[in-house]
């Protein structure tokens, strides 16, 4: 396990972050994205489809539970479970085919699908740190 502290100071700074991150998670896996409400998470998931190619908007599914995108051959699934009223839900709309080992789940608010969604290969936490934000990167394996 390995865990990083970066420091955000601004958008710009979070948006590189994503980018950094999408290329070492190209190949999938699934991302915990904690933090309240305006803590960064949809502006971190914004860099890391741009990181990947991705031009247009990025919104958070919030209403949609999941906003699904292709880039690059890679599968990636922007899941906001903020709304989510019991984890038994995402059995309906069958969120255990969006989990193979090509695709890249990132996901919003994970603790609202506890017992349906798989363990995280990276869990990111970010905080209000002053005028910007700060990350911290718990990786489920050695990352260095």
């Amino acid at each position: 396990m390995t865990v990083e502290h970066v420091e955000l100071p601004d958008e710009a700074a979070t948006l590189a972050l994503g980018a950094r991150l999408a290329r070492r998670l190209s190949g999938g896996g699934c991302v915990y994205l904690e933090g309240d409400l305006g803590a960064g998470k949809t502006t971190l998931v914004r860099g890391m489809l741009r990181g990947l190619g991705h031009e247009g908007a990025v919104k958070s599914p919030t209403y949609t539970i999941v906003e699904p995108y292709e880039l690059g051959g890679v599968h990636i699934y922007h899941f906001d479970l903020y709304r989510l009223g019991d984890p038994e839900e995402l059995e309906l709309i069958g969120v255990r085919d969006y989990f193979s080992s090509d695709s890249l789940c990132l996901l919003e608010w994970p603790e609202r699908g506890a017992g349906v969604v798989p363990s995280p290969d990276l869990t990111i936490t970010l905080a209000v740190n002053g005028r910007g934000r700060k990350a911290t990167l718990d990786w489920a394996y050695d990352a260095s």
